[in-house]
């Protein structure tokens, strides 16, 4: 086919027209770091976290085979092994305090800890952090139950699972960017691990671009509805976070914002690349921060500003989850490894991988993206500045109708600055930087330029 030459460069091509032709451009390491991700290995791992007992958040945490401490233990021990190839760039620690009673799910004084891996950066100019995570505590029917074995395979094992699998392809590979990978304590009892982890990026000050939390992604089928597809997975995103809503209400009705929170932008980014890399893999948006009656540990990281999104499976089986392991009525409960597929684990691993590897490799955001705003005109103007980091091509201007959930258009120029004959009443803008091997950084919404 003969290479013609268009406004768009290197990734989808997206059109109002639903049969307009799409060419998908794929970086070949990141399509390698995709083809590492096994299904075998990700059943190893939850079978290993299984072999716990329990993981209980208030469970033993000096018994060497049992409970949270030696899980916590064993994970370490798995991203120091990582490390070993990662040519010194990767570290692991447990973070640990001590948790007091709360009068509710904590009753006594007890040590939690989150497991880190930390894969520095390769560019000293880029402090930008990108983290995924999972919980690593698990329960059954009674939340303070902390001695009858709790599985915990789907819940949380398979997002655990997915941060460990992530930990040993990424670690042999170099981005510019750090990546931080977390197996988080506590959220059962209260996401009290993640509430420490989120305070510890606000008072340490993180450039901390994207948190993508992942709990429980390892099912593809509900008792109740008989739906089984292991082909579509969930993002849920929170339009506005309530980080100094009252200060920006103005703002965001006065433009119409009210879609375009930093981790409803994350979220439709996740599902662009991940789409892009992912066979058989449908992502789908869910516009609201959680599941009624649950929540994760995505939350504290909304509530302090940061983007954060939480991937879920598409189907969720109720009857392996908070369970006690029993039998009734012909139905066995439990969240055993034996409910799960490991193939789309597998997918949903590597929904995980493309997104953060593309981040990690891309340039920083661009700067001061703003909107020509002074005259009443039918086209639209935008500026912007260089990114802080990364080595920039060029810039995408990303166009879609007010009503439509992702992005349609977009527009490629290596100047700092481009006007469309698209009226700025009639669609939503934003601006991302893109590499040279089409890598592109999360997209920023302009301001308004009034003057």
């Amino acid at each position: 086919m003969k290479r013609t030459t268009t406004l768009l460069l290197f990734c989808t091509l997206f059109a109002f027209n639903g049969s307009a032709q799409q060419v998908i451009q794929r970086d070949p390491m990141i399509s390698a770091m995709l083809a590492e991700v096994s299904p075998d290995s990700l059943r190893s791992h939850i079978d290993k976290l299984v072999s716990f007992g329990t993981r209980h958040t208030m469970s033993t945490v000096t018994d060497p085979k049992r409970g949270i401490g030696a899980s916590r233990k064993w994970v370490l021990s798995r991203f120091n092994e990582f490390a070993k190839q990662s040519g010194g760039r990767m570290t692991a620690t447990i973070d640990t305090w001590m948790l007091q009673p709360d009068g509710r799910r904590v009753d006594q004084p007890q040590e939690i800890g989150n497991v880190m891996a930390t894969l520095k950066g390769t560019d000293p100019n880029d402090d930008r952090i990108f983290m995924v995570s999972g919980h690593i505590d698990s329960r059954v029917s009674n939340i303070s139950n902390r001695e009858s074995d709790a599985p915990g395979a789907n819940d949380d094992g398979s997002g655990t699972a997915a941060v460990i699998e992530l930990a040993r392809v990424m670690s042999k590979y170099s981005f510019p960017a750090t990546i931080i990978f977390v197996a988080v304590s506590g959220e059962e009892q209260g996401l009290l691990g993640a509430n420490h982890l989120a305070e510890r990026a606000v008072n340490e000050k993180w450039n901390l671009e994207a948190l993508l939390n992942n709990d429980i992604m390892g099912s593809n089928h509900s008792p109740d509805t008989r739906l089984i597809d292991n082909t579509k997975i969930r993002i849920f995103s929170e339009g506005l976070s309530g980080f100094e809503t009252d200060k920006r209400a103005a703002g965001v009705r006065q433009y119409g914002a009210e879609n375009d929170g930093k981790a409803r932008t994350l979220a439709r980014y996740v599902k662009e690349v991940g789409e892009r890399y992912v066979d058989n893999l449908e992502v789908r948006l869910i516009y609201r921060n959680d599941r009624y009656l649950r929540g994760g540990d995505h939350t504290p990281f909304v509530n302090r500003d940061f983007a954060a999104v939480r991937i879920t499976e598409m189907n969720e089986n109720f009857n392996n989850q908070h369970q006690d392991l029993r039998t009734e009525k012909g139905v066995e409960y439990g969240d055993y490894a034996k409910n799960m597929d490991f193939e789309y684990l597998r997918k949903n691993t590597c929904l995980n991988l493309a997104s953060l590897a593309n981040l990690a490799k891309a340039p920083a955001m661009p700067q001061n993206v703003t909107l020509e705003a002074r005259n009443l005109t039918n086209t639209t103007s935008l500026f912007w500045q260089t990114p802080k980091a990364g080595k920039v091509k060029g810039y995408y201007v990303l166009m879609r109708e007010t009503h439509m959930p992702f992005w349609q258009k977009k527009f490629f120029t290596d100047k700092n600055g481009l006007t469309l004959p698209y009226s700025k009443d009639n669609y939503f803008f934003a601006v991302q930087a893109v590499d040279e091997e089409g890598h592109e950084s999360l997209p920023v919404l302009p301001r308004p330029s009034m003057r």
